[in-house]
């Protein structure tokens, strides 16, 4: 699963950075810190800074570069949630302890909104996202969502005043989150190492940690030039923890996800297609998700391969699903088509917790702007002497895929199968 790049990929957020991005020395020497991360995502980025905020000597080791995986090409939608939805949440922690990570993804979803005007960078942040319904069957599930929280941001639509939100027949209602945004991850991620750095701490690119050991007081990570000694450690690996740690990584199935950006759209049908300029994901079990940028394109995902490779042409692969949503968009030109791995868990729950000094933050499952945040916020806060969040995460328990994932990705790939049929009737 491990790869190793000294270029990112060729996504619409790569193409279109404004700029070049920083690219950072490889590590060669023994170094000795406080923490010592391993991933260079959003995860690890997140864990980085507030850690350096907080007064700690902090080392970041990424095998590619920073954001080089999902964090810089996903579909850049700051959404309230996790991917498994609340249920399985409630079912793990009651009605109280659900309650308060959901507390936890608002403080999230306030703070990623403010951490840019902090720093002095730029995001493209735009406030609003949409949760759709294509099956009247499935209302239900907003409506739920609409008053079991305690959450006041939130608005139903339905009837003919949904085209005033997003102007396709596909769905039936929505809810309005004003707390949501989307943004340019890539953008993101190289402001938060950019902040971090201003911090005080390091980060060391193309440096892939090759194994770690615990120590009497604490840790050594073992690079290919260097290492480093640590009293901390933090795995933010996700879909790429691989044989690092063998306990963590076979909690994780790595699904392919991908798609797609248009060529820039006349202004007035951009706006035409989403009035408000919200994000949208629909909540089928395979959703399609989209949004425009600020240069009038549509960024169009939602497919999905459990056997690990990806479509040969992206834009072929999505574009039935793009002109299903937006019938008015036929034969429109797709510029960048581009796909990745991201680290889902058996029951779609995040998996973040500890052993002894040993944290990971793993299992977003494609849903993890804001949830890594508010899981980084458990593991700092955690390190710092304050377990009450992390304790929450624990209590959740993520099993290892039956057999691994040479034989989970089959068993996945045909259950994935049988929930899209749901999908359709």
């Amino acid at each position: 699963m491990f790869r190793q790049s000294t270029h990112h990929l060729a996504t619409y957020y790569a193409g279109t950075f404004p700029g070049v991005m920083a690219e950072r020395a490889a590590l060669e020497e023994s170094l000795n810190c406080d923490v010592v991360i391993i991933g260079a995502g959003f995860s690890g980025l997140h864990c980085a800074l507030r850690l350096a905020q907080a007064g700690k000597r902090v080392v970041v080791l990424e095998a590619s570069r920073v954001a080089w995986a999902a964090s810089g090409r996903n579909g850049g939608q700051a959404l309230l949630g996790w991917s498994c939805d609340m249920p399985p949440l409630e079912k793990a922690l009651g009605l109280d302890g659900a309650r308060q990570l959901w507390s936890s993804m608002c403080w999230a979803a306030d703070e990623l909104r403010e951490l840019p005007v902090r720093h002095g960078f730029e995001v493209d942040y735009r406030r609003g996202s949409l949760w759709t319904a294509v099956l009247p069957r499935r209302v239900g599930q907003l409506r739920e969502a609409l008053h079991k929280w305690g959450y006041h941001d939130l608005r139903l639509i339905e009837g003919a005043e949904l085209r005033e939100w997003v102007d396709s027949p596909r769905y039936v209602a929505a809810l309005h989150d004003a707390r949501g945004a989307h943004l340019n991850p890539l953008k993101l991620a190289q402001g938060l190492a950019a902040a971090f750095e201003q911090a005080g701490g390091r980060i060391y690119e193309q440096t892939r940690a090759l194994a770690y050991e615990t120590l009497a007081d604490g840790y050594r990570v073992r690079t290919p030039q260097g290492e480093v000694r640590a009293d901390v450690l933090v795995l933010a690996c996700n879909a790429y923890l691989d044989e690092l740690d063998r306990s963590l990584s076979q909690r994780l199935l790595p699904v392919g996800s991908y798609q797609v950006a248009t060529a820039a759209l006349d202004p007035q049908l951009a706006r035409s297609l989403l009035p408000h300029n919200s994000c949208v994901i629909d909540n089928q079990f395979v959703p399609d998700y989209f949004r425009l940028t600020p240069d009038n394109r549509l960024l169009f995902g939602g497919g999905c391969t459990y056997l690990g490779g990806l479509p040969r042409d992206i834009p072929a692969a999505t574009r039935p699903y793009l002109e299903r949503v937006f019938p008015q968009l036929k034969g429109v030109a797709i510029d960048y088509g581009w796909g990745g791995h991201i680290d889902v868990t058996l029951k779609r729950t995040p998996d973040i917790g500890r052993t002894g000094q040993r944290y990971w933050l793993q299992g977003f499952s494609g849903h993890g702007v804001l949830p890594t945040l508010a899981a980084a916020r458990a593991v700092t806060d955690a390190i710092a002497g304050d377990e009450q969040l992390l304790a929450l995460y624990q209590r959740i328990g993520n099993p290892c895929f039956p057999g691994g994932a040479w034989f989970a990705a089959p068993l996945e790939a045909a259950g994935k199968a049988w929930y899209r049929l749901r999908d359709y009737l």
